[in-house]
């Protein structure tokens, strides 16, 4: 394996200031990309993805380092800003989940490593586009790369790590791999589109909300799982089993992220508390608040969330809301339900390490700190 390209070894933003010890002025970290990306085997981060780590370990290094070659570009703005964004401490789920569902399928080639690959660059891609739809500034804890650099180079980037992930579908060669990630993409904006007609609507049908949550979260889930049953070679039967088990863990994942960003844990997590309460996002915990509060309550989630208007203290009055009336519980308690139609969609599979790898990764994402 070659040595790592020399934009692995740090990814400075502009005016970012490097103190001793390794912080970074304006929220970003002074670790190499190789730290952060845990590569030649370190160890996992969290003891219940242990099993898959140990499973595809060895595959998750070689994409990390397709990852970092493909980044390169004779424009050196795109690795140092595509690197602030994939070396902010993401686990790479969504490449694990692809490189665990080959292994599940029997496949023994190299193609999931591109192709896991080129998952990451549509997620990534995504996040980009996304911080600058929701004006974000902090992102896992650090600045986001809309402020660091500002709107039109995160779009720019985000358009690149697109357009190399579609020249990695085309160098794998299958039209079918190539439909599948080319029709999540385009669900994933259908979705962030969705998110913003429904914006700041404390009135929103859960039904309408978990259609979103489907679109713009589950749908890369779905799709990363699924393409490790068409590299296989396997039939329509397994493909739509592991298209449904990341469907549904996508969404269940989703619930539970909108749960902890109201959680006192939060910060165990390197995330701040109250991001989306701040940022007037409408979630699932808050929907069920509303539609269970009284008048004054409703009152109160109409002026912070539809109007935008909080004062110092609304975002503990909001988590005294919540508390009372169990919609943080109840949120976590519908990802438990998507976890547990993720877990059905396995039974097409015989047991083994990979199945039982991808049942703790439904753990892993549901039982997260809260």
């Amino acid at each position: 394996m070659r040595p790592l390209p020399q934009c692995a070894l740090a990814f400075r933003p502009p005016n970012a200031v490097y103190r001793a010890g390794g912080d970074v002025s304006r929220g970003t970290r002074g670790t190499s990309v190789a730290d952060i990306i845990q590569l030649e085997g370190a160890a996992p981060r969290r003891a219940s993805l242990e099993p898959l780590m140990q499973l595809v370990g060895d595959d998750l290094n070689k994409v990390n380092h397709t990852i970092l070659d493909r980044m390169e570009s004779r424009a050196p703005l795109i690795p140092q800003l595509a690197g602030h964004i994939i070396a902010s401490g993401g686990k790479r789920l969504r490449p694990l989940l692809t490189l665990a569902c080959t292994r599940l399928c029997g496949y023994l080639g190299e193609r999931q490593i591109g192709l896991a690959a080129a998952v990451e660059f549509i997620h990534t891609a995504s996040l980009l586009h996304d911080d600058v739809v929701d004006e974000s500034d902090m992102r896992r804890g650090d600045a986001t790369a809309n402020v660091l650099w500002g709107n039109q180079p995160s779009v720019l980037v985000g358009d690149f790590l697109f357009s190399r992930a579609f020249q990695i579908m085309v160098a794998d060669g299958s039209l079918e791999v190539l439909r599948v990630l080319a029709n999540a993409s385009a669900v994933i904006a259908e979705g962030e589109v969705m998110q913003l007609e429904t914006l700041n609507n404390v009135e929103l049908p859960e039904e309408k909300y978990l259609e979103v949550v489907s679109a713009k979260t589950a749908a890369l889930f779905a799709a990363a799982c699924r393409i490790g049953a068409v590299i296989a070679s396997r039939g329509s039967v397994e493909e739509d089993a592991l298209e449904s088990f990341g469907r549904n863990l996508g969404i269940a994942f989703q619930l539970v992220d909108d749960t902890l960003d109201y959680s006192e844990h939060q910060a165990t997590l390197g995330k701040t508390v109250g991001d989306d309460f701040r940022e007037c996002k409408v979630t699932l915990p808050v929907l069920l608040a509303y539609r269970r509060g009284d008048d004054d309550e409703r009152n109160f989630w109409r002026r912070c969330i539809a109007d935008g208007e909080q004062g110092d203290d609304d975002l503990n009055k909001a988590m005294e809301i919540l508390q009372r009336h169990d919609a943080l519980q109840d949120s976590i308690e519908r990802a438990r339900h998507y976890g547990a139609m993720a877990r059905d969609g396995l039974g097409t599979f015989p047991d083994g390490e990979a199945k039982r790898a991808l049942t703790d990764v439904v753990d892993f994402c549901i039982e997260r700190v809260y």
